[in-house]
């Protein structure tokens, strides 16, 4: 993946042409994308991702 995409210009032009240049992307580039930027927003490894909690727990307050 290339993550050297730069633009300069008025912040109008930018917005549109970041839609545009995602919009060209396929749907797997764009999720490969967002991964990516979750691995490093919560400090994973791209290979080997964290095992999902799947311990559960229900909390209802009563009436009355």
């Amino acid at each position: 993946m290339d993550k050297t995409l730069t633009w300069s210009g008025k912040h109008g032009d930018n917005q549109k042409r970041l839609k545009d240049f995602w919009l060209s992307q396929t749907p797997n580039q764009r999720l490969e994308a967002s991964y990516y930027l979750n691995s490093v927003a919560y400090n994973f490894d791209i290979n080997n991702p964290p095992r999902m909690d799947k311990s559960y727990s229900y909390t209802r307050k009563r009436n009355g």
